[in-house]
């Protein structure tokens, strides 16, 4: 019972937490819309906030592993409430300001890389093996519900009536998602004395060579850092593609990614039977190859129909990648070393990220269809990588 009460807390707090998640996504932009009509400077808030979480992940996973998760978990998004709430009083008695925006996106980038890297961390403590495929498709269907359908349009009826208004709203539910934390077990940091504690980086070391060491969990991260690449080398144009190439303005295409999340939400229904009936290796293979397949569909597609349908299934193919990928992780990577190495496969994914945007507006520029399909050959390298990588069905004792 105490686990299902735990669970149940985690599952509140990321709930709050994704939905202000969402309200960021559409809030953020267009307050720096309302600042500066540079789309370089626009552009770059996401570049930085991607950058510094790149550049804390490795020594939030030490953090993670060395403080009491708990408290961590609640510490990372009380702050992360308080912070939006002293930029939306900033913004409403001293006016609105770009720089102080910049540094208070930076600054809550550290926190949702702390907050997420705890949450996966303590998963595995609040349910057993057994139900962690249920428990990760559960958090991420509410996730999706929250940041692609509640979110986002909460946001921009927020922002209707001031740029302040969503600021304090996203600092709120952040704020209460933090006070619901409080409510999970604690989880006692390991005990090293002082003279055994090493240097941040050198404890960072550690998870790296497990990762290293470790041929499945290994080549997971391996795989979710090449599916980055193919992810942002068709979706960093994308817009671009749905104006271009389907006819679509801006509200058509707010419509098509609302369409294409709910095969997200199929994904996660259907992904713990799945893998008990197909096991993780052949969930994980198909899934893949569904991901490949959607994206060379797209590339090609003329209609938004078509398109709508593809996008849908390549989005339920990621959260079925996603769940299997994170069960089997938490699973099978050893509990002191949590953090540290969902730190370091994190890194992977980030890196994929940038490099495939890079990419993606390099070829995007000289034909955006051959973006798309280059995505879809990407996730054929993944297809084989899993094929070589994941042998077998693991056990918790792998």
């Amino acid at each position: 019972m105490a686990t299902q009460r735990g669970f149940a807390v985690l599952w509140a707090a990321s709930s709050l937490s994704n939905l202000a998640d969402g309200v960021a996504f559409i809030a953020v932009p267009l307050i720096a819309a309302s600042l500066t009509q540079d789309p370089r400077l626009i552009a770059g808030l996401s570049l930085c906030y991607a950058v510094v979480r790149l550049l804390f992940a490795l020594p939030v996973g030490v953090w993670v592993d060395r403080l009491d998760r708990r408290t961590l978990f609640s510490a990372a998004n009380v702050l992360r409430g308080i912070a939006l709430l002293f930029l939306a009083l900033a913004f409403h008695f001293s006016g609105p300001n770009l720089l102080v925006l910049y540094l208070a996106m930076a600054f809550i980038a550290i926190l949702e890389g702390t907050a997420d890297t705890v949450a996966i961390a303590l998963l595995p403590q609040l349910v057993g093996d057994k139900k962690l495929d249920q428990a990760n498709s559960q958090i991420t269907a509410t996730q999706l519900i929250t940041d692609e359908f509640a979110g986002p349009p909460l946001g921009g009826v927020l922002f209707a009536f001031a740029a302040a208004i969503p600021l304090y709203s996203m600092g709120g539910l952040w704020a209460v998602a933090g006070l619901i934390a409080l409510a999970l077990p604690r989880s006692a940091p390991p005990t090293v004395d002082s003279d055994e504690r090493q240097r941040i980086w050198a404890e960072a070391r550690e998870g790296i060579r497990w990762l290293l060491k470790h041929r499945l969990v290994g080549a997971l991260s391996m795989i979710s850092g090449l599916a980055s690449v193919g992810y942002m080398m068709a979706f960093s144009i994308l817009v671009l593609f749905a104006n271009e190439k389907l006819g679509l303005d801006s509200t058509g295409y707010g419509l098509l990614l609302s369409f294409s999340a709910l095969g997200g939400l199929a994904g996660s229904a259907i992904t713990p039977k799945l893998r008990r009936s197909l096991g993780y290796r052949n969930v994980i293979l198909g899934s893949l190859a569904l991901g490949s397949l959607s994206l060379g569909v797209l590339a090609f597609s003329t209609t938004a129909l078509l398109a709508g349908i593809m996008l849908a299934l390549y989005i339920m193919h990621a959260v079925i990648w996603n769940i299997c990928s994170l069960s089997l992780r938490q699973r099978l990577v050893p509990e002191h070393l949590m953090g540290r190495v969902s730190a370091a496969s994190r890194v992977l994914g980030l890196a994929g990220l940038a490099l495939g945007s890079t990419l993606g507006g390099f070829v995007g520029h000289v034909s955006l269809i051959l973006a798309v399909a280059s995505g879809a050959a990407v996730f054929v390298l993944c297809v084989g990588l899993a094929w070589i990588g994941v042998e077998k069905e693991p056990d918790s004792t792998c």
